[in-house]
């Protein structure tokens, strides 16, 4: 997918134009952008401001351990003051409707008394103490003066000893501790906050304020945990949107919908496959199949690891055949063509008698040479991403305080070397799971498969490009003695290339998100998806520099006489080309 070509030097971009990133540059030749848009995403900014003028607006909120006590609080205090009940009665409350505010005053205006029967909270006691006896504690059967005696809103007298076990064992028994009811089997009263805070130990008072807290999180559908290992940040995700990445504090991004990695273009159900297919044994299956085969006798597989045809069973079986028919080899010799050729296999194959073992095992080769393909550039990528996010975190650690030194620059105005590693993380990601997707593009939709490879390798390029600049072009600036006037250069071709490649990723996912639905049955690429995938262009400078670009009906400046248009996919091929570059469409 990858050429020469493509992956040309990333200083190929100081020979292009000194307005390559100057204001006058028509945003329609790099995507769909209207001219107003251009306008404010290519102003006189600063870089860094400029590069992510465009981020889109964040649609979720994440929680740090006391954001998550202060919410918990506000709710319980509504709920108290509104219904005009206690604090640890509205906690009840609460945690019964998944702390779902909303919820609990529809419940609770709408059958008051069928609310309090099902949560367990009593206005009046079931059983009345006198003051003046020592009632009986109901599981020691002890009899106990009234300040040794603890009872829920039931009026079930219990020893403070006795409710101390009953509540340890509970909250040692898991979150199931939030829904204690009176130790009384007939009896559904609740047991809330205050009986916790009389008589359990420190230790289960920390347990059940962590089981209490968690639940607000994990009852609440519109909040999660991050799943990254070790995170303690919870996120708060804002209904209606259909972008479900979610960027969390401890730098982890995962999708809200399935909690997996961000996956975008790939839909969750994609993921979700090819996760399984990683780790699924159909491919130590397909791996057996395609390169053993079962002996004629004992049928256990066997892999041909050495030159010859002659092939002998392991032991006990030990049988001796033919690599070739599977014949038994006392049977071969000069007659049967040789011990290096088999003359029975190639007639067998010839009438019919191997078609189908053959092509089971051709098939299974043909899948398993394919999902390699795929997953060992998914998995390049993925380590890639890890790479880069080391060196992201020592980039700011470490190489910036030095290069603010060595420039005599304010660190406030490098963040555009950040932005850069922030976004050849992103587009790691991105290009990463493109695999997944074009592994499951049907294999019919000829014209989309091409589009998406053409596509795919035009970000490789434009990535590899930025990334090579962002790693490689900035240690000598790192390294010098002092103020460079090359400097301001690198930060202009930095910051280009950034938001350049960032500009093209955006509208490849957008692409790849539609299905490439702008491919029509023909194969050629309509207007509309020309225009958002000419950011490829960008990555090559004007006027169609490189193998080629896109035809755009916003760009008439493509219409020269150096490019001639494939009828059948409409790419602008170089006028000494004699079939078309991506589709293979021969030249009229």
């Amino acid at each position: 997918m990858d050429s020469s070509d493509d992956m040309h030097d990333a200083n190929d971009i100081e020979s292009l134009d000194e307005d390559f990133y100057s204001d006058d540059v028509p945003m329609d030749y790099y995507s769909d952008y209207d001219d107003d848009a251009a306008d404010d995403y290519f102003d006189d900014a600063d870089d860094a401001d400029r590069i992510f003028s465009r981020r889109p607006e964040q649609n979720f909120t994440i929680l740090k351990e006391s954001d998550i006590r202060q919410r918990q609080d506000e709710d319980v205090n509504r709920v108290a003051s509104v219904l005009s009940i206690s604090k640890v009665s509205a906690s009840i409350l609460l945690r019964h409707y998944n702390w779902s505010v909303t919820k609990v005053h529809d419940a609770w205006f709408a059958d008051e008394d069928g609310v309090r029967k099902a949560v367990g909270l009593l206005e009046q006691p079931i059983v009345q103490c006198p003051n003046d006896e020592e009632p009986t504690c109901g599981i020691c059967f002890e009899n106990y003066p009234c300040s040794k005696i603890a009872m829920a809103s039931c009026g079930h007298p219990y020893c403070i000893s006795c409710w101390g076990g009953y509540i340890g064992t509970s909250i040692n028994d898991g979150p199931g501790c939030l829904t204690l009811r009176c130790p009384d089997p007939t009896c559904g009263a609740a047991v809330g906050q205050d009986m916790i805070d009389l008589v359990a130990s420190d230790e289960d008072k920390h347990k059940y304020g962590h089981y209490l807290l968690r639940s607000y999180i994990e009852d609440n559908k519109m909040s999660k945990w991050c799943p990254a290992p070790g995170c303690e940040y919870a996120v708060n995700f804002d209904a209606g949107s259909a972008n479900y990445d979610v960027s969390c504090l401890c730098s982890y991004c995962f999708c809200w919908n399935c909690t997996e990695e961000a996956h975008r273009p790939v839909d969750c159900g994609t993921v979700a496959k090819w996760i399984l297919k990683n780790s699924a044994e159909s491919e130590n299956m397909n791996w057996i199949l395609a390169n053993s085969k079962p002996c004629p006798k004992c049928k256990r597989p066997i892999e041909k690891n050495q030159g010859c045809m002659h092939m002998t069973c392991t032991p006990p079986c030990k049988y001796e055949f033919c690599w070739l028919c599977l014949g038994v080899w006392s049977d071969h010799g000069e007659r049967t063509g040789g011990f290096y050729a088999c003359n029975r296999y190639e007639s067998a194959k010839q009438e019919g008698v191997y078609d189908d073992s053959e092509k089971r095992r051709e098939m299974a080769k043909n899948s398993l040479e394919r999902y390699t393909h795929y997953y060992e550039r998914w998995a390049s990528n993925q380590s890639s991403r890890q790479k880069a996010l080391a060196d992201l975190h020592q980039m700011q650690t470490v190489h910036i305080e030095k290069l603010s030194d060595t420039q005599c620059q304010p660190e406030s105005q490098l963040k555009f070397i950040t932005e850069a590693w922030l976004q050849i993380v992103e587009c790691r990601r991105v290009l990463k799971w493109t695999y997944a997707y074009g592994y499951y593009l049907p294999e019919n939709e000829h014209a989309k498969k091409q589009f998406f490879e053409y596509l795919q390798g035009e970000a490789e390029s434009g990535l590899e490009r930025l990334h090579q600049c962002a790693e490689k072009e900035l240690h000598p600036f790192i390294n010098d003695d002092g103020p460079s006037r090359e400097f301001n250069d690198f930060r202009t071709k930095l910051a280009g290339l950034t938001s350049v490649t960032k500009n093209y990723f955006e509208n490849l996912v957008r692409a790849l998100e539609s299905g490439l639905t702008d491919v029509d049955a023909d194969g050629a690429a309509s207007s509309k998806a020309t225009s958002s995938k000419n950011a490829a262009g960008s990555s090559k400078g004007r006027g169609g520099r490189g193998k080629g670009t896109l035809r755009s009906s916003l760009s008439n400046r493509m219409t020269d006489d150096s490019h001639w248009f494939c009828e059948q996919c409409t790419y602008a091929n170089v006028k000494s080309a004699t079939a078309c570059q991506i589709c293979n469409h021969q030249r009229r």
